[in-house]
Parts: structure tokens; C-alpha cells; sequence
């Protein structure tokens, strides 16, 4: 996705409809990436967009619309990443599976603030509803593409589930590098080895959810 280049000092005069939303959409992104979403104002956002700090309540509420805005998009993104693998690799296969893992753990490492704003840096943006639903669409893709494999490799079990082992384990293993946790372990692991070790067993390891009664 591409971004806006925001420079300070412009003037709002150079913004017109859209270009202003999109100027503090760039700018708030911009800052987050430097400081951590935590670690600026508004009105630091406005510095850096070049605009007065009366210019984001046309189109936000505050601080938290624009970062929930910047969260929903980073689900597109990845979404989009996700998709374009698969497309790729094969859909429903395994190959197209395991790059999705790897997908997933490149954007993280190459989207770190975004990944962690995403992922509840901002406790109160996983209430935003186009949060939620971006977030929601991304995991979607994976189940489908679970779903494809197993009916693909007639294996037995529930799609959403395996879904769920699989991303629990991408996400954490995406987690633990971008913290540096493996450091002290693990120093120079190839996760994504790891994550292509693993899949295979994550997929086969499913059982079907019981059958529930009438």
C-alpha cells in the first residue's frame, strides 16, 4: 500500500477534501512508526501534517479514530500480502499455507509499530468496528484456505479451528521475534523454517468438533 510523504510545515492550504484526511492519516502513521503510538499528541500529528490542530475534526473524532483508521488498514495490508502468496503458491495448498505464515511474520517484522498497534498496543481500538471487521476479513482468508486444503487432502476436523492453531502459532512465533525473545534461546533462527516445519503438523493434527446433541 502506498503512502503519503508528509512533510512539515505544509499548509492546509494544499489540501483539498480527501488529500486532507489522508495528509493526517499519513502523518499520525508516520509518527507511530518513530515514537510508538503512545508517545505523541494530536497536535504532534498536525505539526508534522502541517495543518492547524483544529483541521483532523472534520473528519476525525481524535487521536484514537485515525489510529484505529491506520490499525484497519494494516489488516488490509497484510490481508492483501496474504492473498497475493497464496495466488503464488497455489490455493489450498500446503506450500500456499506456510507462506501465508511467512507472510505474516515478514509484515511484523517489517511493519513492527503498526503490527503491535494492530494487535492491542491501543486496547481500545479492537472495539472500533472497521477494525474489527478488517481484522476479522484477514482471518476469513485463512480459513478458507485451510478449508480448501482439508477438503483438497479429505482431512477430518474444523477449519476454523485448525485456523486458529495455526495462527496462535504464527503469531506468537512472529511475537517472540520482534521482541527478540528468541535471542536468548534461540539466536539466529529461521523462523521461517520453523514456520514450514510446523504446518504440516498444525493441519494434520485437527479433529472434528463433536457432534452436538438434539
Amino acid at each position: 500500500m502506498g503512502r503519503l510523504t508528509v512533510k512539515p510545515g505544509q499548509t492546509k492550504a494544499r489540501y483539498h477534501h480527501g488529500e486532507l484526511r489522508e495528509a493526517l492519516i499519513g502523518a499520525t502513521r508516520k509518527l507511530v512508526e518513530e515514537r510508538g503510538a503512545e508517545n505523541f499528541t494530536l497536535a504532534d500529528a498536525c505539526r508534522v501534517a502541517g495543518v492547524t490542530t483544529a483541521a483532523p475534526y472534520r473528519h476525525f473524532q481524535g487521536k484514537q479514530d485515525i489510529l484505529a483508521e491506520i490499525a484497519s488498514r494494516g489488516f488490509d495490508e497484510l490481508r492483501s500480502r496474504s492473498m497475493a502468496v497464496v495466488a503464488e503458491k497455489g490455493e489450498g495448498s500446503l506450500e500456499g499455507i506456510i507462506a501465508l505464515g511467512q507472510a505474516y511474520v515478514a509484515f511484523a517484522v517489517e511493519e513492527t509499530a503498526v503490527f503491535r498497534l494492530m494487535f492491542g498496543q491501543e486496547p481500545s481500538l479492537k472495539k472500533a468496528k472497521h477494525v474489527v471487521g478488517t481484522g476479522h476479513d484477514c482471518f476469513v482468508h485463512v480459513i478458507n484456505q485451510v478449508a480448501l486444503y482439508c477438503k483438497r487432502n479429505k482431512v477430518r476436523g474444523d477449519a476454523q479451528e485448525i485456523a486458529l492453531k495455526l495462527w496462535t502459532f504464527v503469531h506468537g512465533a512472529a511475537s517472540l521475534l520482534i521482541d527478540q525473545d528468541y535471542d536468548a534461546v534461540a539466536p539466529g533462527i529461521d523462523v521461517n523454517r520453523l514456520i514450514a516445519g510446523a504446518t504440516p503438523g498444525l493441519l494434520a493434527a485437527s479433529s472434528p468438533r463433536k457432534a452436538q446433541k438434539k
